[in-house]
Parts: C-alpha cells; structure tokens; sequence
C-alpha cells in the first residue's frame, strides 16, 4: 500500500478498499487517479480472492468531479472541448462500465461531498451507502453550462425519477444523504462515524452471496427496463431453467432444510 498513491487499495477478508486519495483536493476525478483507479479495478477482476470492493474517499470528501484548476487545452491543436471528450471516451467512462462489470459486488462509501462526476462514480456502485452529512450535488448545468456525465443522467432518473433527476440538474441544489434515502437515490445513509463499519458490514454480507449472484441481478434488472412484462416473465423462467441446475441451488435448499446458512463457493 503506498499512501501517497491517488488510490490506495488494501485487501482483508475478500473485501478491497478502494480510497480515493486526493484529499487536499477533496479527491477530484483527476486523470492520475484515474488511472490508478482503472489499474486497481482490473487487477481486482483478475484476484479471485476478491469476493467484494468497499469505494470511499479520503478526508472530507467522496469526489468532487473534474479538477477545473487542470482543465487546460494541450499543445496538440485540439480544442479543450475535444480533448475532454476523449479522455472521457478512453478512460473517464470504462470507469463506470468497469464498476458496473465487475464478477464481484461494489458498495460505494460515500463519506462527504459527492459532486459532478463524483455522483457517477457514486452511482456506478450495486450499493451505495452515505454518512449523514454527505451530499449529492449537480454543478454542471446551473455553473457551468454542460451536462452532468459519467452516467449520471442515466442512474438518477432510473433511480429516483425523472422530477428528481432535472431538479437535480437545474436547480443548484444540493441533496443530503436522508433526502437521498427517500428520493430511493442510494441504499441508505448511516452516522459519520459509522459509515466505514456499516459499509464493511454490507460487504461482508455481500461476499456470502453466490458468486454469480451479482451479474445476474444486474442482467436481471436491465433486461426489465427493455421488456415488456410479458418478456420479462420469459425472461425470469429462461434465468431459473439454468440456475436451479447449478450446485448453489442444492445448496441453499439444503441449507434452509437443515436452517442453518448456506455456503457457497468463491468466484
């Protein structure tokens, strides 16, 4: 572990911590970090000993989105316009895809201020959890006149409706973690103090499920938004034709038989 990374990545019990570790900075989405961040994603993809990722921020902050003091045209004749729009396309977004893509679950931390990008990133996650005093918050539109990004219009209006969702991008306003609960934003919000323990807890329980259990759930729910009710009924008996003949499913019958937990086998 080296503490003056951009990520710090610490490995205990299946469960990788992913620290975003600007905090002087309040952990902008700034180009090193992700990097680092993309490098310790693959190299958790490929460790089978990783059954689930905690992501959190260092000091007062989740992420703030774009370092704006960095934003500068290069010297390669593109415009900053341009040149945004590729890092975004070769490194910004596969972020999001790789979180989304992951053979394990992810529960986002989210310990302070998640703004811009830094909500996507949020979101990215299978679950997403915040301190209490945490807050979500949309800059793009009202101060800067772009649209917000890194999946961020595709998750919020899916999660919390489309109201919320242009609300959120229009009106300046930030929303805190128990607004975030109500709104079905996030998961659920937890004292400050708390955050890392419950965030480790939900990741634990997370690491006992059957190691396919996650990619199905998010196949499952994006087939739903795609099908009509019909499809998706064909769908759920499709799924259950093959998962019923797996050993998982003997061993959770066995196991509610015998009431005790089931057991099921890493990835």
């Amino acid at each position: 572990m080296n503490a003056q990374s951009p990520v710090i990545c610490e490995l205990a019990g299946g469960i990788a911590t992913l620290t975003l570790n600007l905090p002087a900075k309040l952990n902008p989405i700034a180009r090193e970090l992700q990097v680092e961040l993309r490098d310790a994603l693959e190299r958790i993809r490929e460790d089978r000993a990783v059954r689930a990722v905690i992501l959190t921020g260092a000091g007062k902050a989740f992420c703030v989105g774009a370092d704006l003091s960095a934003m500068a045209p290069g010297d390669q004749g593109k415009s900053l316009g341009d040149q945004t729009a590729e890092w975004m396309q070769s490194l910004s977004n596969p972020l999001v895809e790789t979180l989304r893509t992951l053979p394990v679950p992810v529960v986002a931390a989210v310990n302070g201020a998640a703004a811009g990008a830094g909500v996507g990133l949020a979101l990215a996650a299978d679950v997403t959890v915040a301190a209490r005093s945490a807050y979500f918050y949309l800059p793009f539109l009202p101060k800067l006149g772009i649209v917000p990004d890194l999946g961020c219009t595709w998750e919020i209006p899916r999660r919390a409706g489309r109201a919320r969702a242009m609300g959120m991008a229009l009106l300046d306003e930030r929303v805190g973690a128990e607004q975030a609960v109500q709104w079905g934003l996030i998961w659920a919000c937890a004292d400050d103090a708390q955050l890392a323990e419950e965030a480790r807890a939900i990741a634990q329980r997370l690491a006992r499920l059957p190691a396919h259990a996650v990619a199905e759930a998010r196949a499952a729910f994006a087939a739903s938004e795609r099908h009509t009710l019909a499809e998706q009924l064909r769908y759920e008996s499709e799924r259950q034709r093959e998962l019923i003949d797996r050993p998982t499913f003997r061993e959770g019958v066995s196991a509610f038989l015998q009431k005790r937990p089931p057991t099921f086998p890493g990835r």
